[in-house]
């Protein structure tokens, strides 16, 4: 047993002497290791990366804890006593593996502060830690502007005589006439602004000495039958279109082209007239 056969063939030596040896070395030195019987997964799987599942300074309830929490859906709940209730470690050494992956970047905890004043703790899981922006972290919805809905641009009214002075008391009893429209057609209902678009061309009929009466009978008679969509237009389209001509030129002196104005005891419209009393038009229905 013990004698050397000199003429046997020596074995070639290795070139690295065994201190480097190939795969199919390893492979055959370690038939004992542990071999793989593996299927590819095409569904439910989750890709884990080496550096976690192999990681050096990790413990392996951290490394096992990472695992399952990169399985779970987003918004799934991870907090310690879920984690003690679906494993059988306690709550003392689930807390310290979280602490574990946290120092080594799988995980960030932050606390936030609700609407309803609550702190919470938002948990975002990474599966390469330093890298940004590839979390599955659920984002807040951003708020959207409200909507708000697009109206045409209000088309101006038509332009109106103006008068050559336009007094106080001129103007006032110009209103007065606008006001009163709609007491004869409720669709003659104007707006504040439009009236003080209005207000200067009923003044002007009314320095061609006609009389509030006059000026109401003129902006309501024959109103087509279909509705009023924009009365104001209407009135102003009016006023420019069925403008009077300046009344003769008088001599100075004449009394009727000074009389002041008056409101009507019955219908409380302003009309012209030496004394306060009632109206033309009330005074003829009597």
């Amino acid at each position: 047993m013990g004698t050397q056969h000199t003429s046997a063939r020596p074995h070639a030596q290795s070139r690295n002497d065994g201190k480097n040896p190939s795969p199919r070395t390893r492979t055959a030195t370690r038939r004992g290791g542990v071999t793989h019987d593996n299927a590819r997964h095409t569904t439910r799987f989750t890709v884990i990366g080496n550096h976690l599942a192999q990681h050096a300074e990790l413990s392996l309830l951290a490394i096992g804890l990472a695992v399952h929490i990169q399985s779970l859906p987003s918004g799934a709940s991870i907090g310690i006593r879920t984690l003690a209730a679906r494993f059988p470690e306690g709550t003392t050494r689930i807390a310290g593996a979280l602490r574990e992956l946290e120092a080594h970047g799988y995980l960030r905890r932050t606390r936030e502060r609700t609407k309803d004043g609550l702190i919470v703790t938002r948990t975002v899981s990474c599966n390469q830690p330093g890298r940004t922006g590839t979390t599955d972290e659920p984002k807040p919805e951003p708020k959207r502007p409200a909507r708000r809905e697009d109206k045409p641009p209000r088309r101006a009214l038509p332009s109106v005589p103006q008068p050559a002075y336009p007094a106080p008391d001129l103007l006032a009893t110009a209103l007065g006439v606008l006001s009163g429209l709609r007491r004869t057609d409720p669709r003659l209902l104007i707006s504040v602004t439009d009236a003080e678009h209005l207000v200067p061309g009923v003044a002007a009929w009314l320095e061609r000495e006609l009389t509030p009466e006059a000026v109401h009978n003129a902006l309501t008679a024959d109103l087509p039958a279909e509705p009023l969509y924009r009365p104001a237009a209407l009135l102003a389209h009016r006023l420019t279109d069925r403008l009077p001509p300046l009344p003769p030129y008088r001599a100075p002196g004449n009394p009727a082209a000074h009389h002041p104005l008056q409101n009507c005891d019955t219908c409380d419209r302003a009309y012209r007239a030496p004394e306060p009393g009632t109206c033309g038009a009330c005074a003829s229905t009597r």
